[in-house]
């Protein structure tokens, strides 16, 4: 017998048309094949970008920051981000490599529209590519650039909704558990919690670039 979930999932575009309707208006005219002014300033204003991609091991979502406009706009079809310091998987580029296609989301701090970018991406070490994206002496490893292929922004329900900058919904870090606690956890303590955890924003903070 199947599941209440199985019997009213979803199959088909025609029934998700039906209990959604067809996208029309603004919905569909905001969005264009390039990156036109107005959009060009919400990146220009944009510190942190999730970068959506897909590859053979699966699919991948991975946080970008740095100063407001690090994500260069090359021209209106053309968008480059410099890879800084991670964790080192480097589980985006590896999907790039086996598949182009990356989906971006840039967020504003204070705005409650975010910014939608769709294209195919390429990994580039051009030594004058690195050098424009040079942060005190230091050069990212290699600089992402996507060929834009859809751009569009989306409305402000959602982070209206999370209250994303509303100061006073924001938690004390020490409310969770630490990362390190969390590594020794699910590690079964091959990590330290204590040694993991011990300056290690200060570790961070050293090693932004």
């Amino acid at each position: 017998m199947d599941s209440p979930i199985e019997e009213h999932r979803i199959t088909n575009v025609a029934a998700l048309e039906r209990l959604y309707g067809a996208p029309a208006g603004a919905a569909v005219e905001k969005e264009i094949n390039y990156i036109h002014p107005h959009y060009r300033a919400m990146i220009a204003a944009s510190p942190f970008v999730v970068l959506a991609t897909g590859g053979p091991e699966g699919l991948d979502t991975s946080p970008r920051g740095d100063a407001a406009g690090f994500v260069a706009v090359e021209d209106e079809k053309t968008l480059l981000i410099p890879d800084r310091r991670g964790n080192n998987r480097v589980d985006s580029l590896r999907n790039i490599i086996a598949d182009p296609h990356v989906a971006l989301l840039f967020l504003i701090p204070g705005v409650g529209e975010t910014l939608r970018v769709n294209g195919r991406a390429v990994i580039s070490t051009a030594p004058a590519l690195l050098e424009r994206f040079s942060v005190g002496g230091k050069l990212p490893r290699s600089v992402i650039v996507v060929h834009v292929e859809t751009v569009f922004f989306q409305c402000s329900r959602a982070v209206f909704r999370a209250k994303l900058w509303d100061p006073v919904q924001h938690i004390e870090r020490g409310s969770l558990p630490s990362l390190g606690t969390m590594l020794a956890d699910i590690s079964q303590s091959r990590i330290n919690a204590e040694n993991y955890d011990r300056g290690l924003y200060e570790r961070l903070q050293a090693a932004l670039y």
